[in-house]
């Protein structure tokens, strides 16, 4: 039995979902990991550096990330002597992902294209912890995200009052490029991402296989406080510490010519068989799936010319924090920057009577209609051209013109009018020499 520090009785169980503010178990922890309280069963599964998975094959070596169902770790195969990527879902979830199905399905019907543009499927197994049973799969071993590795260019460290953190131009080409080669594999087989955003875009390594395991051991830095309970006691659901993800990114050709993959394919699904619940970021979902709820092919191309704005600007396009209204923000957005909704959509909008004269004009910008003073709140409307020319990004008048365009060109509100992943990638912006962009 474990020991505890106040008395001999043991630790309540915790309830088998997110904790309630009277029922939080732990001394808060600021370091950027998981939330302590979601270990809990149904949970993670509790992880310390050298634990070993699947009858000891797989060692623990560093934490690599994590998200809302899943940690994701550096570890080693002590098998076949290679590095690789182990996540660990969440119990709950275990039974339900679609994610293992899908990478079978590209690994049987595509393996060639599949081990070129989606992160390898190398193996899966379940392992018993004490807050469940947890789906484990390993991957071919990646990092960074697109996501991170901006942060963490030389020309940004250390950082400056007022720099701007954005990937240089031909980077961010190339990212785009890339992401987009791989979206038209995956479109091809009749497949869509449903996640398609920067932090879901892996970059490869260099060769690490010959290299000693103490190259890739977790800094004491970068790992927490001690966990402690609240009542003192030692609690059997989580982990003694927990480790602040660590990028590879020293060990990533970054400053030349890189390659990507898309990784995290949980929220992908077949174009015939759609989920009833999508996981898309909000500030990069449609118009039609924000007010209908339709979930479809041309989803990801909306997605992507979100991106291309955040990857060539340095900020998103649409910036849509949790506030309750977090769809009329969105949509007040999408208003000003790409014009008004067309009737098939804007009848859909229950609320924009609260924004929206009866001729469609604008009268009210603040969300949950016109505030206790009485008086609407009007804001400054920019175009998409507008707020991109105000980013200043760091290519040519020309060059920034061909940009624009093709963001118009894929942000449509009819759907169906969104040009295909092959489409754009046969358009005259990705088609150009590398020498073409400033």
């Amino acid at each position: 039995m474990a020991t505890v520090t106040r008395n001999s009785s043991p630790p309540p169980t915790p309830p088998s979902r997110a904790p309630n503010d009277d029922e939080w178990r732990f001394n808060t922890i600021s370091s950027p990991c998981e939330w302590i309280e979601d270990y809990h069963p149904g949970g993670y599964h509790p992880v310390h550096l050298g634990d070993a998975f699947n009858d000891g094959r797989y060692k623990v070596i560093r934490k690599l990330g994590d998200g809302a169902y899943s940690t994701v770790w550096l570890a080693r195969d002590l098998r076949n002597n290679i590095y690789v990527a182990l996540k660990i879902m969440v119990s709950e979830i275990s039974y339900s992902t679609r994610e293992v199905q899908l990478l079978r399905y590209i690994a049987e019907h595509a393996p060639t294209e599949g081990i070129r543009y989606i992160t390898q499927l190398l193996d899966e197994f379940q392992h018993h912890g004490s807050n469940g049973i947890h789906k484990c799969l390993v991957f071919e071993a990646m990092d960074p995200t697109v996501n991170t590795m901006v942060e963490e260019l030389p020309q940004f460290n250390p950082r400056k009052w007022g720099m701007k953190v954005r990937y240089p131009p031909r980077m961010a080409k190339s990212i785009l490029k890339q992401s987009l080669q791989a979206l038209a594999f995956l479109h091809g087989k009749g497949i869509a991402h449903g996640d398609f955003q920067p932090g879901n875009m892996l970059i490869a390594l260099i060769d690490i296989n010959s290299m000693p395991e103490e190259v890739f051991q977790q800094e004491t830095r970068v790992i927490s406080p001690p966990v402690e309970r609240l009542d003192g006691k030692q609690d059997l659901w989580a982990p003694r510490y927990l480790c602040v993800a660590q990028s590879l990114m020293a060990f990533t050709p970054y400053a030349g010519d890189f390659r990507l993959k898309l990784s995290d394919m949980g929220g992908a699904y077949f174009f015939n068989d759609p989920p009833a619940k999508i996981i898309t970021p909000l500030g990069l979902r449609s118009p039609e799936l924000v007010l209908t709820g339709a979930v479809d092919k041309f989803l990801d191309i909306w997605s992507f010319g979100c991106l291309v704005f955040e990857l060539i600007t340095g900020q998103p396009l649409c910036c849509v924090p949790s506030t309750g209204f977090e769809d009329d923000d969105h949509l007040l957005a999408l208003s000003a920057l790409l014009g008004p909704l067309p009737d098939s959509l804007s009848q859909h909008w229950k609320t924009a009577s609260l924004y929206f004269t009866s001729e469609r004009e604008l009268f009210n910008c603040e969300l949950g209609g016109v505030g206790d003073s009485g008086e609407p709140l009007m804001l400054p409307q920019n175009s998409l051209e507008e707020f991109f020319d105000e980013a200043a990004p760091e290519v040519s008048e020309e060059e920034a013109d061909k940009i624009k365009k093709l963001i118009r060109r894929v942000l449509q509100y009819e759907p169906t009018k969104r040009p295909s992943a092959a489409e754009l990638l046969s358009g005259p912006w990705f088609c150009e020499e590398k020498g073409d962009l400033s």
